[in-house]
């Protein structure tokens, strides 16, 4: 469940706060409103016709609670001792026109921001959340990949189509995490079965999962802002394994026509592993043998000493970007934390790059010739995704800066307990419980991760995101 940990920031700071937002935003050049050019050419869109029906397979979604930007549908059945895993993806290379103004918007937009106030959408709410979503008891068309996984939970065959389909339900992570727990029967039954072998899977081909609490931004009852901390459920685990393993089937046809845009990530150096070690050793948390993503899942996660290994792990999880090809197969295909090559194909409605996977995939899928609009701009792929990441890191890592910044405006003067998560000389990381804050901060000497000490609040400055500390 999610584990609220921060106070509403007091109304004294609340608009101090919402200026400080508002100013981040035009920082960013991230309007939330279209063009009226856009706005047009969404209304008066229509979908390429599907030439399959499958509007009879009970498909559901799941998301977080209140989503309208419904990227995946699912339906899992068992076949003979595997199973059957059908997975849709919103059809939307089918509404956007290559070279029209919704393209373009989009293409200088790379993906939908996530603010403390609401969203700015990749396309027109018009698509990313009515007719391309797929929304509950409405036909929608879809890309649709089906799944043969034999008993271990291994791919033996898989196919895409373009189909209609029509969602049953719309669930949400926490209500069917709570009735897989009580054993009900339903749509999502078989989820824990096929997450879990595909999780192991993962483990067979040497992939590693670094499942770091999420922390974001909400806006409270009153009015004001909190920080929400929480651990992802298991359901969520299982879920994103349906995702992952399309994007590897996607990433397969890719390579096989030799024409496409994988997602890579370096393996990392034995300096990033000996650092790591260092630092699980300093923890009293010792990895010593075995690869690392099988010690990242043996973890604890009721142990408070296991969010700092993990923020120490995020250094084994760097270098991810985009490589395209056309012709000839990259040198580097792989993403490490994957263990194999894998593309971005489940999340369009979100994110600029599916569109071009999935108009690949589709087209060699159907044997035709890879649109020459996808050809011509591939190359340019890599670049825009980077700019909307910087973007979205940026608006991320600033929003809770600000938020913490204001969370701790009431306490300049006091003094705080933090538990050190990660020390660096004479300064470290560390963790506020409450309000839920993590700031650098100075420390004594030695003194080791997972070490609690006690900090004096000197000063915040909630436009710049910044807070003052001293011991």
């Amino acid at each position: 469940m999610p584990q609220r940990r921060a106070h509403v920031a007091p109304s004294a700071a609340q608009s101090e706060l919402a200026a400080a937002l508002a100013a981040l935003r035009r920082s960013l050049d991230a309007p939330v409103d279209f063009p009226a050019e856009v706005l047009a050419e969404a209304e008066a869109s229509t979908a390429t016709a599907p030439g399959l029906d499958l509007r009879d397979i009970p498909f559901v979604t799941l998301d977080p609670m209140g989503s309208r930007d419904l990227d995946q549908a699912f339906h899992l059945e068992r076949r003979g001792d595997g199973y059957t895993v059908r997975y849709a993806i919103a059809d939307v290379p089918g509404f956007v026109r290559p070279g029209g103004a919704v393209d373009a918007e989009a293409r200088r937009r790379g993906q939908t921001l996530y603010a403390a106030d609401g969203t700015i959408p990749l396309h027109p709410r018009v698509l990313s959340e009515d007719r391309a979503s797929l929304l509950p008891d409405l036909e929608r068309p879809a890309l649709v990949w089906t799944f043969a996984l034999d008993g271990a939970g291994v791919v033996e065959d898989f196919r895409l189509e373009r189909a209609l389909i029509r969602s049953r339900a719309q669930l949400d992570y926490v209500a069917t995490q709570s009735a897989l727990d009580r054993g009900e029967d339903g749509p999502a039954a078989l989820l824990p079965e096929i997450g879990a072998l595909r999780i192991d899977q993962e483990r067979l081909r040497g992939g590693a999962s670094l499942n770091l609490p999420d922390e974001e931004v909400v806006r409270t009852p009153g009015g004001g802002y909190a920080i929400e901390r929480r651990h992802p459920l298991p359901v969520e685990d299982w879920n994103a394994q349906l995702s992952l393993m399309t994007g590897m089937a996607a990433a397969s046809l890719m390579l096989d026509a030799r024409v496409g845009v994988l997602r890579t990530m370096p393996q990392p150096d034995e300096k990033a592993f000996a650092s790591f070690r260092l630092q699980t050793e300093a923890l009293g948390r010792p990895w010593t043998a075995g690869r690392y993503g099988d010690y990242l899942r043996d973890l604890d996660r009721a142990d408070p000493l296991t969010l700092p290994v993990l923020e120490a792990a995020a250094m084994l999880f760097r270098g991810a970007g985009y490589v395209t090809f056309d012709g000839s197969i990259p040198a580097e295909t792989e993403q490490a934390a994957i263990a194999a090559p894998y593309a971005h194909a489940t999340a369009p409605l979100r994110r600029l790059v599916d569109r071009w996977s999935l108009a690949i995939c589709l087209a060699v899928s159907q044997g035709d010739e890879v649109p020459s609009w996808v050809r011509d701009s591939l190359p340019d792929v890599p670049g825009l995704m980077q700019e909307s990441g910087q973007r979205a890191s940026k608006l991320d890592s600033q929003t809770v800066n600000c938020v913490e910044a204001a969370l701790l405006t009431p306490l300049v003067g006091t003094v705080v307990d933090a538990t050190v998560v990660e020390a660096r000389g004479e300064r470290a990381t560390v963790q506020i419980a409450d309000p839920a804050v993590t700031a650098s901060a100075p420390i004594p000497p030695d003194t080791a991760a997972g070490s609690v000490i006690r900090l004096r609040v000197v000063a915040t400055d909630i436009a710049a995101g910044t807070v003052e500390f001293a011991l």
